[in-house]
């Protein structure tokens, strides 16, 4: 026979007054915050494709800002371009002009004092600065004024000029992620828009019985090229072409030194690891190190001008009076530099419109894994008021029975 004690219907009616009232709360507290997953516990394995929607949401987010960002970046980039391009259309004009041999010296020397203004307005495009405050052409050093001018004089000229134009700027190696493992590089260098030769690197030192002590590594446009204990010339020219650097190298026959030419027109970029010394070696960058620019061995014959070179050459020949040179070199150069010039506007322009696409393409994937993630964790609002009425129904029943259920106890006969 089973005993029954008087605290067992008490105890009895409190656990199950306790379940209706934490079932009462978790369900008020899924409603406020909108979700039916407050703990694990309430659907496993919809809480795991949650968080990973939640992951991949913050992602996209992140991305379609990225590529935003690109896009904005290479917008204002092409406009800088192509006012560079507006201005080296000018010079070119005057190249022509002042080529044709019918005007006199002072008349040349009069264009000659137009094209050193064009060429101030040169550097300041080539020096602009981004609605984010950073050079547009400094690659990776995006707060360093990329071109630097040397001042002094000139035949002709009545006053101190421009006399050269230095890059003191890097290679662009700045990029975002614009999709999930997709890079976009944001930066083309000032050594590469504003360029218009190629470059070629000749070494005055004979290597032929150079052999690298250890191993080493050095730097061609910022792409690492190791070395070997034991490799010599040869293996170094082979390195060198098999890197995804823009740049051939070959065995000078005359002085059996290391060459190096560009394959487009751009600026260069050497560097010896740390640790390193084989380039110094080579005979191709100095030997004492040297922040002040050029790097290049003193004894190294470098050749290959900027867009800033063609028109100083095209300035000091209208100085000049020489309408020969106008006509001949300074005209083939600016030439050569407007052709850069549209080369890097075709390349701006692409990576605009892949930016472009990356954002449309990130912006249509939003509401689809937000869809998914409310479909797994959302709350169903007119299921939870029903059950939440029903809840609110069945602990009300629950006290009006258990008033009724429990019996007097001692307390109430002592009233």
């Amino acid at each position: 026979m089973r005993r029954v004690s008087t605290d067992m219907p008490n105890d009895d009616m409190q656990y199950r007054m306790r379940r209706n009232e934490a079932a009462l709360s978790s369900m008020q507290s899924k409603m406020a915050s909108q979700t039916r997953i407050k703990e694990l516990r309430d659907d496993p394995l919809a809480a795991a494709h949650a968080v990973r929607y939640e992951s991949y949401l913050a992602r996209l987010d992140r991305f379609e800002g990225n590529a935003l960002y690109a896009r904005d970046h290479f917008k204002t980039a092409d406009g800088y371009l192509r006012q560079a391009q507006d201005v080296m259309q000018r010079v070119r004009e005057l190249a022509v002009q002042g080529a044709n041999g019918t005007y006199a010296a002072e008349d040349l020397r009069y264009m000659g004092v137009e094209v050193n203004e064009l060429l101030k307005e040169l550097v300041s495009t080539a020096n602009a600065i981004g609605p984010d405050g950073k050079r547009l052409f400094a690659g990776d050093k995006a707060f360093t004024e990329p071109f630097r001018i040397i001042e002094g004089s000139a035949a002709g000229a009545s006053e101190t000029i421009v006399t050269a134009v230095e890059y003191q700027g890097s290679g662009g190696s700045r990029r975002t992620e614009v999709s999930e493992g997709a890079y976009s590089e944001l930066d083309i260098g000032g050594g590469e828009a504003f360029w218009a030769e190629k470059m070629q690197i000749f070494s005055s030192v004979d290597a032929t019985d150079w052999r690298a002590a250890e191993s080493a590594a050095f730097f061609v446009d910022g792409v690492r090229v190791d070395l070997s204990a034991g490799d010599t010339l040869p293996a170094v020219v082979a390195k060198i072409n098999d890197s995804a650097a823009p740049v051939k190298a070959y065995v000078d026959p005359v002085t059996r030194g290391i060459a190096l030419e560009g394959t487009s027109a751009h600026l260069i970029r050497l560097e010896d690891a740390r640790g390193s010394s084989a380039l110094k070696e080579l005979g191709i960058l100095k030997t004492v190190s040297d922040p002040s620019a050029p790097a290049w061995n003193a004894t190294a014959r470098v050749s290959g001008g900027s867009a800033f070179d063609m028109v100083l050459r095209l300035r000091d020949a209208l100085y000049r009076g020489d309408s020969e040179t106008a006509g001949g070199q300074a005209l083939a150069g600016i030439d050569l530099a407007l052709d850069n010039l549209g080369s890097r506007l075709a390349e701006v322009g692409s990576r605009q419109e892949r930016a472009e696409m990356t954002w449309k393409r990130v912006n249509e994937a939003i509401p689809d894994v937000t869809a998914n993630l409310a479909r797994e964790s959302s709350l169903d609002f007119t299921k939870a008021a029903t059950d939440l009425g029903m809840l609110e129904f069945a602990h009300k029943a629950t006290l009006q029975t258990a008033a009724k259920i429990i019996q007097p106890t001692l307390l109430d006969f002592l009233r």
